[in-house]
């Protein structure tokens, strides 16, 4: 398997760097599925009724941990193997998330097939999440390497498929379930294992397509900046001592609060809109809203990323948080006068927001650390998305349960949230606000110090990928 390894992997001279962006395409359009999940929550509460729910079938709140677990163990796992993708180039970490996200999908198939929730949290949930993590990770580091000019618009273009992933996978899903199913079974299980092998395929052209670039190589005309700027250091950080910055942690807590106030409502974006708009929205209008908010979310991140270049990480979060916040508010009143296309544009705003955090903010860990150590540094920043995976769906699902049960309708139950996020977006821009530039006692003065760092973590026993 030699194939796999870095040394492997590094760009012959008049290798195009603009190859790199289609492989993490690649990767990222197939594990951005994720994002369309919520369209087989409905069809997943009637594996038994068939028509509708029946005694045995699965309630939304169970079904809402499948998303849960997978974005938690996304954010685990790039934490744990974020030096091991670092140290092992980017073609063995597309392998090995394709290998573990088709997987999940069988997995989780035969955990249909069995009616078996717990197999389902295994493989589409634990495996098909370690497959996120890895496959996440994978290009964004090269990426920033092969355009140091414009790290914000070349974070934007690695992780933009991720956003639009389900635009394309939620009317597949869609048309799958439809193809597969009978007058005895929804056609869940099918659906899983044709887009398994699918999403393997496609993995792996990007795992074969994608290089590195050379010791040195600088894009042709490029001059690095030779000081640093009141935000952005020429000076490199090391990844352990990332962590005892003050910086990282209100980084950590931006990323965190942003995602909660979207993830949320993504995971349960098919069902919400159909219970807030009865008889307006039916599961195929459903199914297109997830889509078109697909499409919003990776629009925004490569728009959000580029403009970032321009008018600066910290001040494009500001954005996020304020304009967040009002259209947050917005939302309930969108319901209750009955303003379908008032309710979709705040939400394609919003998830074109949320979206543009994810990009933006690799770009921001680059000018506050360096670019040395950025790709490993994201991955422990990304546990910030492990815990908001646990904290959105659980307030959306449960205070939307919680409502339900104590009489209010099921088209205002989602209105307590909606605030709640918003005061979420509160504290986001006030961490967002305390965010200065990196102490010079936690840079990294030579090329030995780093080899000095690395065989201290070595020496102290602790395994390559923490």
């Amino acid at each position: 398997m030699s194939f796999l390894d870095r040394s492997n992997t590094i760009a012959g001279p008049g290798f195009s760097r603009w190859m790199v962006p289609p492989a993490a395409l690649c990767v990222h359009l197939c594990i951005g599925q994720a994002y369309a999940f919520s369209v087989f929550n409905l069809p997943m509460t009637k594996l038994i009724g068939i028509s509708k729910s029946a005694p045995g079938d699965w309630a939304l709140t169970e079904l809402g941990w499948i998303f849960s677990l997978a974005i938690f163990f996304l954010g685990v796992s790039s934490a744990v193997f974020g030096r091991w993708v670092e140290e092992g180039g980017p073609r063995r970490a597309m392998f090995t998330a394709a290998l573990c996200w088709a997987g999940g999908f069988f997995i989780s198939a035969i955990g249909v097939y069995i009616h078996n929730l717990w197999v389902i949290y295994i493989g589409y949930g634990v495996i098909g999440g370690i497959a996120l993590g890895i496959g996440y990770i994978s290009p964004v580091s090269t990426l920033i390497k092969w355009f140091p000019d414009r790290p914000g618009m070349a974070t934007g273009m690695a992780i933009m498929g991720f956003g639009g992933g389900a635009f394309i996978a939620s009317p597949l899903s869609v048309w799958l379930m439809s193809k597969f199913s009978t007058s005895t079974h929804v056609g869940v299980a099918e659906t899983f294992i044709v887009m398994g092998a699918v999403y393997f395929v496609f993995m792996i052209v990007g795992a074969i397509i994608v290089r590195v670039p050379a010791p040195g190589w600088k894009p042709a005309g490029y001059t690095p900046p030779a000081q640093a700027t009141k935000l952005i250091t020429t000076s490199d950080v090391f990844v352990y001592d990332a962590l005892k910055t003050p910086q990282f942690w209100l980084i950590w807590w931006i990323l965190c609060l942003n995602v909660t106030a979207g993830i949320g409502v993504l995971g349960q974006a098919s069902a919400m809109s159909q219970e807030m708009f009865p008889g307006h929205i039916t599961p195929v209008a459903a199914a297109g809203f997830v889509g078109l908010m697909s499409l919003f979310n990776m629009g925004g991140r490569f728009f959000w990323a580029s403009t970032s270049d321009y008018i600066g990480r910290k001040n494009t979060y500001f954005v996020f948080m304020v304009l967040g916040f009002a259209l947050y508010c917005t939302v309930p009143y969108t319901g209750a006068v009955g303003s379908v296309v008032g309710f979709v544009c705040c939400f394609l705003i919003i998830i074109s927001m949320y979206g543009g955090g994810f990009s933006t903010v690799p770009a921001y860990l680059r000018d506050m650390f360096g670019t040395r150590y950025v790709g490993a540094i994201h991955g422990l920043l990304l546990t910030a998305w492990s815990m908001a995976g646990i904290f959105g769906p659980v307030l959306v699902n449960y205070i939307r349960a919680y409502n339900v049960a104590h009489g209010v309708p099921k088209a205002q139950a989602y209105n307590v949230t909606m605030y709640i996020m918003a005061g979420l977006l509160v504290i986001g821009f006030i961490c967002n606000l305390l965010v200065k530039a990196v102490h010079h006692r936690f840079h990294m003065r030579s090329d030995h110090e780093a080899e000095m760092a690395q065989m201290a973590v070595g020496a102290a026993g602790e395994p390559a990928g923490a």
